[in-house]
């Protein structure tokens, strides 16, 4: 995210380089990183786009489910939001790195601004929870907490040989598999009561969380972010576009493949972070982003990218909007749109919409006079 939780740059990035001798090429801009980051905001910031009040409808019910999780087992459309948040947060960091490094930086800087950024960054998540909730509710299963430390990790790993990082990308998906079925409770190791991380926070917080998301799923949801890492260095090759893609694309097959060679003795559950779901959100992920790179990068459909570039310029600001002020937003709306009750059925939907043109008014409004807020 451009100069907000995920991390990412706004300054065009360059060819790649190890940190003990930085890149000092020519430096490149990649407007499909902006336009995806953004595609992403806008669904995070869209609350489901209004189709929660449309479950129970016959028509609309079906579709009402693609804006929505699945209660447990399985995965949708909407499921993908939260990895390729992460992931964006990955795409971005070899790009701020290298940047750093090239004003003077050195590692030990560098541990120190990610070290600063992971503690704003979990400030941050608790300020939006405090305020969106009323009351005081620490916990750390927010996306910009688990961001936090993914973000962390995935620095620290990036130093490594990429056989390495592979490693560790595979050791932490066995250990939170290892984790799942050595403290399980009577619901067995893929309980949504009794799981490994529900009873650490339980020891924690003293309460539950419900849906059953919890703090160390950041174990297995940094093998997003550090996807996300390699997909950056490869970015920042001199390698062609179709060489690129052939890799991304590599990348997003195998991901698939791992996920239906694990699904018949491991189910996908995203509140989990199954290694299965792991693997099949990065699926979706990586192919989400061919779609991206293809039509801007390639086919030249900038302009057409322009309202997706504004928000994801200023991801932050959406979603700390969205976290705060969308209940304020949807009343101070309504009172001129009447909520669309004129329309029926699709009411909520239309309402919904237009408190998300209102909130991307906003980012185009703060793009216009180059405001990006950063944390």
């Amino acid at each position: 995210m451009s100069g907000s939780a995920t991390v990412s740059s706004q300054q065009p990035t360059g060819d790649v380089a190890r940190q003990s001798s930085p890149p000092r090429t020519k430096s490149k801009r990649y407007v499909a990183l902006d336009a995806y980051r953004g595609f992403i905001m806008l669904l995070l910031a869209s609350d489901g786009f209004g189709f929660a009040y449309l479950r129970d409808n016959p028509r609309w019910g079906r579709v009402a489910g693609w804006f929505d999780h699945v209660p447990w087992e399985g995965a949708v459309f909407w499921d993908m939001i939260q990895p390729a948040f992460m992931f964006m947060v990955g795409v971005a960091l070899p790009f701020a790195i290298a940047r750093r490094i090239e004003a003077g930086a050195t590692w030990s800087d560098n541990l120190r601004h990610v070290l600063g950024r992971s503690l704003r960054l979990i400030i941050m998540s608790q300020i939006l929870i405090c305020v969106g909730s009323g009351r005081i509710k620490p916990q750390l299963i927010n996306v910009l907490s688990q961001i936090a430390f993914t973000y962390l990790l995935s620095f620290l790993i990036m130093r490594w040989k990429w056989r390495y990082q592979a490693l560790a990308a595979a050791g932490m998906l066995a250990l939170w598999t290892g984790l799942l079925f050595s403290f399980h409770g009577p619901g067995g190791p893929y309980s949504n009561r009794n799981s490994v991380g529900l009873l650490v926070d339980r020891a924690v917080f003293h309460y539950d969380y419900d849906p059953a998301y919890s703090t160390l799923n950041f174990i297995p949801s940094t093998v997003w972010t550090l996807s996300g890492v390699w997909v950056g260095q490869l970015l920042m090759t001199s390698g062609t576009h179709k060489q690129k893609l052939k890799f991304i694309a590599a990348g997003m097959i195998l991901a698939f493949v791992a996920a239906l060679c694990l699904r018949p003795w491991m189910p996908m559950i995203k509140q989990l972070c199954t290694p299965t779901f792991v693997f099949y959100s990065l699926g979706w992920v990586l192919f989400m982003l061919l779609g991206f790179y293809w039509l801007i990068e390639i086919c030249g459909w900038r302009r057409a990218a322009f309202p997706l570039v504004v928000v994801g310029m200023n991801s932050i600001f959406i979603y700390s909007l969205s976290e705060i002020l969308r209940g304020w937003l949807d009343r101070a709306v309504g009172v001129f749109s009447f909520h669309f009750n004129f329309l029926g059925t699709l009411a909520p939907v239309a309402q919904s919409t237009a408190v998300l043109l209102v909130m991307w008014y906003l980012c185009y409004w703060l793009y216009h006079r180059q405001i990006f807020l950063k944390l």
